[in-house]
């Protein structure tokens, strides 16, 4: 249930270009919230206050020249401070506002050829936020026609990261972040999730088509993203899960 009385949240944007700068911070204000206006990463984040804003969103907009044969983007919001995670209600609707902003009005105006984006996400652990989070993903592979998202069960293998490390990884604490990072291109989608857990060893994890465990959910959801995805890793500690998915009858890279 969202909470009915709602705090004000300090947001920092940095974006260069005049038009999506003015627009987004004017979606934001609506919202009840106090928005700040950076055109420069590293004057933002060499801002003496940065520390007492709730949520970064930066580089909406190409920040390299297109000197190579791809198109270098990049996309960060993340909280900056602790205060930040006692708002959720309030950041799933700023996190939801910025995300159908930049598809509409930013992403669509880019062209889709060549392009290379990297996408990072800091968010607190609450699967409220993560909804928005993985639409806005799945749009961005379909827009860049890697993959055919509705047949490749993608949805299916980033729900069931987000839900393991939300639930299992953090516990639900909400004080704890999930970090999100995807980095797409026309040869393969790159997909990092990682929680603040204890951590985990996947070799622990009950086999689920073993019969002996047949009515244990425990497990199912690392065997479909094994099953979905080309190439999967766990970091040592199992707090990192790393997913790779290429376009079908592609060849692994390397």
């Amino acid at each position: 249930m969202r909470q009915t009385r709602k705090e004000r949240c300090r947001i920092l944007i940095v974006e260069t270009k005049d038009d999506f700068r003015a627009g987004l911070a004017d979606a934001l204000s609506k919202l009840g919230h106090s928005v700040t206006l950076e055109t420069e990463r590293s004057k933002a984040l060499a801002r003496a206050d940065l520390a007492e804003f709730d949520l970064l969103v930066s580089d909406l907009v190409d920040r390299e020249p297109a000197t190579e044969p791809e198109v270098v983007r990049s996309f960060k919001m993340g909280v900056t401070s602790l205060r930040a995670r006692r708002t959720v209600a309030e950041l799933h609707d700023i996190i939801e506002k910025t995300l159908a902003f930049k598809l509409k009005r930013i992403d669509s105006d880019q062209k889709a050829v060549n392009l290379r984006e990297k996408i990072d996400l800091e968010l607190p652990s609450d699967l409220t936020l993560m909804n928005a989070v993985l639409e806005y993903l799945l749009d961005r592979v379909a827009k860049l026609g890697l993959i055919q998202v509705e047949q490749s069960n993608l949805f299916v293998a980033l729900d069931e990261a987000f839900v393991n490390a939300v639930k299992h990884g953090n516990r639900n604490d909400a004080s704890k972040l999930l970090r999100v990072t995807a980095e797409l291109s026309s040869h393969e989608a790159i997909f990092t999730v990682e929680d603040e857990g204890d951590g985990f060893d996947v070799r622990d994890i009950p086999d689920p088509r073993d019969p002996a465990n047949l009515f244990k959910s425990t497990g199912r959801g690392v065997l479909l993203i094994y099953n979905i995805m080309d190439e999967v890793e766990y970091s040592e500690r199992g707090t990192r899960l790393k997913m790779v998915k290429r376009p079908q009858n592609s060849a692994p890279a390397g």
